[in-house]
């Protein structure tokens, strides 16, 4: 990724989000999220790259800036929560497209956000089904939501999607977890036992009031 257009197509990927000028300069243009006005991709030309400012978690975001050359604290923002990522061909696709994903959920108040926030709370040692998630995050329509959530889950190690399953407690399908029987193997490694692609809900279910 090293265009403008690349980066604000990718973010305009995104549910309710819009493109903005709002400097009256063509240079600054902002990919928003249309629930509170925020931007939470910004583009603009610099030094003859472009670049772009995302928002992000202070440690992951002093992680990456060591990480990458390219990747720097906040031109003319906050430089804890904000990092810009020079668009020079250095960083690959994936890494720069988790970087603006992680910025819009940190910026919107999206279904997802609160998905991943209910998911974190899911003890060592049990899991929660679909509906359970849907139920935390505010909406027990949602199960689908929370299926697609997951599947775009940036955060594995502090977001353990693994522990989530459907109502009968059966595992995912192996691609999900990047393979046959990781999620098994990742569940077992919390203690939690799997028999013929289950788990037994009623010993290791969880909710909330328990």
């Amino acid at each position: 990724m090293t265009t403008r257009e690349e980066a604000i197509d990718f973010g305009l990927s995104f549910p309710d989000t819009y493109r903005d000028t709002p400097f009256h300069d063509a240079n600054w243009q902002l990919v928003r999220y249309k629930g509170n006005g925020k931007a939470f991709l910004w583009t603009y030309e610099r030094n003859g790259f472009i670049n772009i400012n995302i928002k992000t978690d202070p440690v992951k975001g002093h992680f990456m800036r060591t990480v990458y050359d390219s990747v720097l604290p906040a031109y003319h923002q906050n430089k804890e929560h904000w990092n810009t990522v020079i668009l020079d061909g250095t960083i690959p696709d994936k890494e720069i497209k988790l970087m603006i994903e992680e910025s819009y959920v940190l910026v919107s108040d999206s279904p997802s956000k609160r998905i991943y926030e209910a998911v974190k709370m899911i003890p060592k040692g049990r899991v929660a089904t679909y509906k359970t998630i849907a139920e935390i995050a505010g909406n027990p329509k949602m199960s689908r939501a929370v299926g697609n959530a997951l599947h775009k889950n940036t955060d594995p190690v502090n977001i353990p999607c693994y522990r989530v399953l459907n109502s009968s407690g059966r595992l995912a399908d192996e691609f999900v977890f990047g393979g046959a029987d990781e999620q098994q193997k990742m569940l077992e490694a919390d203690g939690i036992e799997v028999k013929d692609g289950k788990v037994d809900l009623s010993k290791y279910g969880w909710e909330p009031k328990s």
